[in-house]
């Protein structure tokens, strides 16, 4: 699978809309929500990683409050499922939605717990908005040095909020990569099974967390 360096969760995050959006959300460009989760982590992480890794809990409570209104789960989903988003019923959708936002959150929890003040450059926006699709560009900076390109895929939904959907990094679509994968699990155990397996990762990754914590 695709691996997510730290705030390129934010992209990956910005999935999912469980949560109502606050009035100054609305009236954000989408370059300026990006800029503003990237400044509210840094406050919310700097000086409290040694709290957040021993309550992983605590990261995935932050996690919700700062990407969760900006995130647009429901249609995200819908694209990873693809054409057997047809073939789901209603409760297996919002069941998967919310499997494939827990699942997310909690495996890349520990990568937020590094995240560092500055990680994250959004680049100025170029051309008008486009509600359809409007791409925010960004560069992340990696502990090693080098420099990822992430963009991220922004659209207007039907109540005019600014929601993102997608996360590009380096050029490769998350939503196409998971969708491959995606694709190819359900032929062989289903949806159902599909839903099953996500449930029990996300729950599987806060144990392998606190292990980690213990060990050091």
């Amino acid at each position: 699978m695709l691996r997510i360096p730290t705030l390129v969760l934010t992209g990956v995050l910005l999935l999912a809309a469980f949560a109502a959006p606050s009035v100054a959300a609305t009236e954000q460009t989408p370059q300026q929500i990006v800029q503003g989760i990237a400044d509210q982590l840094g406050k919310a992480v700097e000086g409290h990683q040694q709290e957040l890794r021993q309550n992983p809990e605590k990261t995935i409570q932050i996690i919700n409050k700062l990407f969760l209104p900006h995130f647009d789960i429901d249609y995200a989903s819908l694209l990873v499922l693809g054409r057997h988003a047809r073939e789901a019923t209603p409760a297996q959708r919002v069941a998967f939605a919310k499997a494939f936002y827990n699942s997310i959150t909690h495996r890349y929890a520990e990568g937020l717990v590094n995240y560092t003040k500055g990680s994250v450059k959004v680049l100025p926006a170029q051309g008008d908005l486009d509600q359809r699709r409007t791409l925010v560009r960004t560069q992340v900076f990696l502990d090693n040095g080098q420099t990822l390109s992430v963009d991220y895929a922004f659209r207007r939904t039907a109540d005019g909020q600014w929601k993102a959907y997608d996360v590009i990094i380096e050029g490769i679509s998350y939503i196409a990569n998971y969708r491959n994968q995606v694709d190819a699990e359900i032929q062989k155990e289903g949806i159902d099974g599909l839903i099953k397996r996500l449930q029990t990762q996300g729950a599987a990754a806060i144990d392998e967390m606190k292990q980690q914590d213990s060990g050091h």
